[in-house]
């Protein structure tokens, strides 16, 4: 389909690739600055406590010691959704909650300066889980939130935010449907997305009130907007990005390391460094929420879902930033796959004793269809139904719609994903293995396979707002100005793509200004698979700009109108007398030509993504091995195959396929410890046991800009951890409702 391109749709090597294969790259813990002191964080031992006293004197007194800061050495400054917790309080609500801020001369004497701190608690009762949280009497968390329940919504999202989907008539719903199913499943192991980098941040003061923030973030210009609410809008922060050692969508919100590493700058006057450890990584950073949806569902025996009712309960650990936009985004994403015009489902955010859930590949979608489809899947044994006919009825379509996140209804104006979906299926012989429900597809002595499908669409491909600048040079190159780092997808190699294209110019011919939000215009951050349609049409608009400026200054001097010229290699030129041209050049390098282009959100479009999974599982010990994947989608347009494809492959990991199989956080219910923070314990695949991965690509043009490209990569790993289930399900003979399918469950469900 690139073949009309000189660019779009052609191989072309990462601008990055060289350094980071040789190691050059610089990341956070690479720059170096003058005078840098390195802040620690102490953390508290318990799950639940109340700080009574701390002694800093022992601290204070070791030479290179240059801060000791607590809560009482603050202002009230507080983050969350609402904003009700505060970036040091003399409360601790987890094991690895921040009681006191170091600064030091080096980390060792930061580290040894912890250990002089002398903390007094009140140890309080701690809640672990959902059912804990919600009991009557239960401990509060929060004075302020009776029952442990979150206020849904967000001011970000809008008044009408989802906090739940309720419209039609339920009773009509069941008594139009010919199987109703009743079910619960959790999507309840809070895998972590493990980028190989942890979060931190060096903060640089500069008096009175102003603060430099470099940062591990994938989406500085928000850095700065929520910092600026976090400090009660009392100081100018400027948030500079670069590479970002992996993210999966866990480092756009970065803004406790980062509001530690101010606090001690503001403290000492000198910059300071705050980077985590792999541990603190792991026990003091955001996960994914825990899920579980209890659900009644009406469905025809044509495949038909009359109507959706139940209740969506979200574990967001101790306190939420982004859980109530995660749970409006997902009741939104459900609406995509299951277009039924009676919902009666609510939800419920609860705080628990742990850390922090958080935003991660698949944003609120993924969980919940992970613990609906499950239950879905009762209804369709009871009726026959072959699950991909269901998906195939059921995923939005031409004349259908949805209402958003922001509780606004949008017409759907995409593509019929039916095409992707059959593709898919033949790809991987679906037709031939699936043998019905609980049944498996082949029986080997104790070795049994099953198969599964999931399914995921998105329309936060066109989400917020998007800018960009393009200055041209007079020698045939150009600049992108644009807020976004590097998070290592590639991203950044592929929007000079698109600007060549427009300008006619070849890619290494335009930079990219690093991510300042002193230098760039605002740009919401490379999430939520955005970065092709909203981001790529901002700097698409600004390249179309730039060039008609280009055009209207060389103009006169062809004798011929704008519209009648046209640009290629440098070169401006008379549409039908080509012959007729100039360089670049001649216009002089006495002028600056700024191209500005801006994207408004646009929420008509979504994009799909299927995942068929067939697992092999021995009956005796419980193991399970993927056997094939097969992924399927349609993106318009590819920009980059092999960008694409490593985006694709990854589906197995950051909390995707895996979340289904291993990956498994887990918590010491008597203290809240967690007990495999650590790349030893915690179950995650290594390199060598990567599974090979079939992808199915199409492209039909989308009515997105006008390469009629979308994004697809946040949510390829979003529909495996469903298809995993049934595939274990069918497998066996037995239904599982939990994840991941540890051998202990597996032969759990076979004695049972």
């Amino acid at each position: 389909m690139g073949r009309d391109y000189r660019y779009i749709g052609k191989p072309a090597k990462r601008r990055d690739g060289g350094q980071i294969v040789t190691g050059s790259a610089p990341f956070l813990d690479d720059l170096r600055f003058p005078n840098l002191l390195y802040g620690k964080v102490l953390r508290s031992p318990h799950a639940h406590a109340r700080i009574l006293s701390v002694d800093k004197s022992g601290a204070e007194a070791l030479p290179g010691v240059r801060a000791v800061v607590t809560w009482e050495d603050i202002p009230d400054w507080r983050g969350g959704t609402p904003r009700n917790v505060r970036v040091l309080d003399k409360k601790v609500r987890y094991v690895g909650d921040a009681a006191a801020l170091v600064a030091a001369e080096s980390d060792a004497i930061a580290e040894e300066a912890l250990r002089r701190i002398k903390v007094e608690y009140e140890v309080l009762p701690a809640v672990f889980d959902i059912d804990a949280a919600l009991e009557p009497g239960a401990p509060l968390l929060y004075e302020d939130l009776p029952n442990n329940i979150l206020p849904g919504g967000t001011p970000i999202y809008g008044p009408k935010c989802l906090k739940g989907l309720v419209r039609g008539d339920m009773e009509q719903a069941f008594a139009e449907a010919d199987v109703i199913c009743e079910g619960s499943a959790g999507f309840e192991n809070i895998p972590n997305a493990l980028p190989p980098e942890p979060p931190g941040a060096v903060a640089v003061w500069e008096p009175p009130d102003r603060a430099t923030v470099y940062g591990t973030s994938q989406a500085p210009y928000m850095d700065k907007v929520s910092l600026y609410h976090v400090f009660n809008r009392e100081l100018d922060i400027r948030c500079i990005g670069h590479h970002v050692g992996g993210s999966f969508g866990t480092k756009i919100m970065c803004w406790q390391v980062q509001t530690y590493a101010v606090i001690l700058a503001r403290a000492t006057g000198r910059p300071v460094k705050v980077m985590f450890s792999k541990e603190e990584h792991m026990t003091s950073f955001t996960l994914r929420v825990g899920s579980r949806v209890q659900a009644k569902i009406g469905l025809k025996k044509d495949g038909t879902i009359t109507g959706i009712q139940g209740m969506w309960l979200v574990d967001s650990g101790y306190y939420s930033f982004t859980t109530q936009c995660q749970v409006a985004v997902g009741l939104a994403e459900l609406e995509l796959f299951a277009q039924c015009p009676h919902w009666d489902l609510k939800t419920s955010v609860v705080v628990t004793n742990r850390n922090a859930s958080g935003a991660t590949r698949g944003f609120g979608g993924q969980e919940l269809n992970s613990s609906f489809i499950p239950v879905l899947s009762l209804g369709m044994e009871k009726a026959g139904l072959d699950p991909l006919e269901v998906i195939k009825k059921n995923f939005v379509k031409p004349g259908g719609g949805y209402f958003w996140r922001n509780g606004e209804w949008y017409d759907y104006r995409g593509i019929d994903f039916t095409k992707t979906m059959d593709r898919g299926a033949e790809r991987f012989g679906w037709k031939e293995k699936w043998k019905g429900w609980l049944r498996p597809t082949t029986v080997d002595g104790r070795r049994r396979r099953g198969i599964g499908v999931g399914i995921h669409g998105n329309a936060d491909i066109g989400e917020d707002t998007a800018e960009a600048y393009i200055q041209l040079g007079y020698q045939a190159s150009a600049t992108i100005f644009l807020c976004a780092a590097e998070h290592g997808t590639g991203q950044k190699s592929n929007y000079p793509k698109l600007a060549a294209e427009v300008l006619g110019i070849p890619p290494e011919r335009i930079a990219m200004t690093p991510a300042d939000t002193l230098v760039t215009p605002f740009e919401f951050g490379p999430v939520g698979s955005r970065g092709t349609y909203a981001i790529g049409s901002a700097v698409i608009r600004a390249a179309e700009d730039a060039r008609e400026k280009l055009l209207e200054i060389a103009a006169p001097r062809l004798g011929a109108p704008a519209g009648d010229l046209d640009t290629a290699d440098g070169m401006i030129f008379v549409k039908n007398r080509p012959d007729k041209k100039v360089r670049w050049s001649v216009l002089g390098n006495d002028r600056t030509i700024l191209g500005y282009g801006r994207f408004e959100q646009d929420f008509t479009m979504c994009n799909c993504f299927l995942s068929f999974v067939e697992l092999e599982i021995d009956t005796e010990t419980g193991k399970s091995e993927i056997v094939k994947i097969v992924n399927a989608t349609d993106i318009g347009r590819i920009i980059d195959p092999p960008g694409l494809q490593g985006q694709l492959n990854a589906c197995w990991g950051s909390a995707g396929i895996d979340g289904a199989l291993m990956e498994e956080t887990i918590l010491d219910p008597d203290t809240g410890n967690i007990l495999n923070a650590n790349l030893v314990d915690y179950p995650w695949r290594p390199f060598p046991e990567i599974p090979d991965v079939e992808n199915v690509i199409l492209e039909t043009p989308f009515p997105s800009h006008r390469f009629h490209a979308i994004g697809i990569a946040e949510i390829t790993n979003a529909p495996g951890p469903a298809a995993v289930l049934m595939a274990a399900s069918n497998a066996i003979g037995r239904w599982l409702f939990q994840y991941p399918v540890t051998p202990d469950r597996i032969l759990k469900a076979l004695e049972d």
